[in-house]
């Protein structure tokens, strides 16, 4: 286990979770085959993070895993209300059920409280907020809830904007950014103290969100374009404007995203993700840089494999001359002061 408790920006256990079914759900996922189980958590130390609601692709959407460039069309609002409300509630039944083991928080105390307690502390997320109309009562429901962050769009169009589509080599500057819609739901999700999550949009849709929100910029889930030239991937200039507002990038441990070449292969050593810790570092500061695996939701280095494999992270920074102090923040301090400013 790491010396250093882990908070994570992004999961996708329970869109996993809800195609695994039952089987999978009860024990508290005990003996699922997946990135995150009780037992690899405690195994690796990861303490807490944001747990994303997915609304899934449409199944007669064939897109190869491998290919270089992947387009995804807009889903129908109604299959990805039942797939939000599926995992929202699903959500509640496992921190219900087993919240010495798994604890639903709505703020920086909470997460603390479950920290000291012993249990992971789960932060309820949406990604792609296809399911939410346009009088934004969903939102307010998923609020109430326990949801407290939010990334308007998947890699896909929805009515709020455009997801940036996988591409390598590519820029993210694919298409149009927000629609007024999309506006509308930034200044609402400011107004409540929802975590508004870039990393999924499209570059003009980034902009378009520093333009209308007055929080912290947040990728919770991205790296750097300027490793990896992947459309997934914020420039430099995006990082500056992140720098500026007191923004964070939660590094995604995907290969495809993290690799020089784009390769989509497991064989990616530690090196490559701290080259991508290395530039975060350096255009946003000590503080603005974190983890954001994407377990369950993409191909992760064999080298970690797992939830379990953390510790194996974290020695690699320690093998790149990180003092134990900056360690530390990139696992926890630095979601938590982030947190702190938007969620409360």
């Amino acid at each position: 286990m790491t010396d250093f408790p882990i908070f994570d920006g992004h999961n996708d256990l329970l869109s996993c979770l809800q195609r695994e079914g039952e089987t999978a759900q009860s024990g508290f996922f005990a003996g699922r085959d997946g990135d995150i189980t009780l037992e690899k958590c405690r195994a690796g130390g990861f303490a807490g993070g944001l747990f994303a609601i997915w609304p899934t692709n449409d199944p007669a959407t064939r897109v190869d895993p491998m290919a270089t460039l992947r387009e995804f069309p807009e889903i129908p609002q109604g299959r990805a209300l039942a797939d939000t409300l599926a995992q929202a509630a699903l959500f509640a039944r496992l921190t219900r059920s087993w919240p010495d083991a798994l604890r639903a928080c709505r703020s920086v105390a909470e997460i603390e409280t479950a920290r000291a307690e012993g249990a992971i502390a789960a932060v309820l997320h949406l990604e792609g907020a296809e399911a939410i109309g346009p009088d934004m009562d969903l939102l307010h429901l998923l609020y109430a809830a326990g949801l407290r962050s939010l990334g308007p769009v998947w890699s896909r169009p929805n009515a709020f904007g455009h997801g940036v589509p996988f591409n390598f080599p590519a820029s993210p500057d694919t298409g149009p950014g927000l629609s007024e819609a999309g506006r509308a739901l930034v200044r609402e999700c400011d107004r409540l103290g929802i975590l508004v999550d870039l990393a999924h949009l499209n570059e003009a849709g980034f902009w378009d969100v520093a333009a209308t929100s007055t929080r912290p910029l947040v990728a919770t889930h991205s790296a750097a374009h300027a490793v990896t030239p992947a459309t997934r991937n914020l420039t430099d200039r995006q990082l500056d404007a992140m720098a500026e507002r007191g923004g964070l990038v939660g590094l995604n441990f995907g290969c495809a995203f993290v690799r020089a070449d784009g390769a989509k292969t497991p064989d990616t050593a530690p090196e490559v993700l701290i080259r991508h810790l290395d530039h975060l570092l350096e255009k946003l500061g000590e503080t603005g840089v974190a983890l954001g695996s994407d377990f369950d939701g993409t191909m992760i280095p064999a080298f970690l494999k797992d939830a379990a494999g953390l510790p194996k992270l974290v020695q690699a920074m320690r093998d790149a001359d990180y003092g134990e102090g900056l360690v530390s923040r990139i696992c926890w301090g630095n979601w938590m002061g982030l947190l702190s400013r938007v969620i409360g």
